[in-house]
């Protein structure tokens, strides 16, 4: 399975702010946010602190694709 944090970067968009913005605010590592840039794991507190931030859901953040899903996609 591959991570996929574009629902984070959408929602970025649509409140107009940046990956930076995320770093400051909560104060996370710029490797923490490379590693989410890449589809990495990040920790389950990294989460909950974007989510409860951006006033969303684990859902509207991450998603979780198959192997199949993304060859036939």
């Amino acid at each position: 399975m591959t991570i996929s944090y574009n629902g984070l970067w959408k929602l970025l968009i649509d409140k107009n702010l940046q990956r930076k913005d995320l770093e400051q605010e909560l104060k996370l590592s710029p490797s923490t946010i490379a590693k989410m840039g890449r589809g990495e794991a990040v920790s389950m507190s990294v989460l909950i602190k974007i989510c409860n931030y951006l006033d969303c859901d684990f859902g509207d953040v991450v998603n979780l694709i198959k192997e199949r899903e993304k060859d036939n996609g």
